[in-house]
């Protein structure tokens, strides 16, 4: 079957900013979709109605739009985290809440899978929207809980076990979980009822 002129997405004029919010956009989507192979400028250029040469222009090269779009998602984490780490002393419920906000991020919003993507190309710089997002709730948790070096520390820790676990079980949790026979949740109650070990000596 031939694609005619009207089967083509339509050209627009956008700002500069448009146009990179809309890249962004469809190389979350296409990276949900396909996976990361299936994330490429040439793709992304097609179905959003630009040239190749144009996204080059915004971004410069398919590196960079991986970083965007990785910044793009840790944003999405951010938002969420806000509102869990406030309830996180407050309400038995937080714990899982925050817990569901980071594995969500990995999984449902495509983190985990960019992210390993992007490790195993061996350019960790582009990793760096990650660096920040785990430093900011390291630095949230402590100003909630109170700071010191020791709490700090354990904290940290706590981050840490959160993002690995988030990060396996968007990987491989599901084929894992069938293996062991355990509900969709397991690994989010699991660590959702030991992050409070964590938070409770810091």
């Amino acid at each position: 079957m031939s694609i005619t002129k009207a089967d083509k997405p339509r050209r627009r004029r956008r700002t500069p900013e448009e146009a990179r919010l809309e890249a962004i956009a469809s190389a979350r989507r296409l990276l949900l979709s396909g996976g990361p192979d299936a994330m490429t400028l040439s793709a992304v250029a097609a179905d959003i109605g630009v040239s190749h040469a144009n996204l080059i222009h915004h971004f410069g090269s398919a590196a960079e739009l991986q970083s965007a779009l990785m910044g793009s998602m840790v944003a999405d984490l951010n938002e969420a985290l806000t509102a869990a780490i406030t309830r996180l002393r407050t309400d038995e419920g937080a714990p899982l809440e925050l817990v569901n906000a980071v594995f969500d991020a990995f999984a449902k919003g495509g983190a985990g899978r960019l992210a390993a993507w992007i490790a195993m190309s061996g350019d960790l710089s582009h990793l760096e929207p990650v660096r920040s997002a785990v430093q900011d709730l390291v630095e949230a948790i402590c100003e909630k809980m109170g700071d010191g070096g020791q709490a700090r520390e354990r904290i940290g820790s706590a981050v840490l076990f959160i993002a690995l676990s988030a990060f396996g079980e968007s990987l491989i949790g599901p084929p894992l979980r069938s293996m062991l026979e355990q509900p969709d949740d397991s690994a989010r109650k699991v660590v959702a009822y030991l992050l409070p070990s964590f938070l409770d000596r810091a």
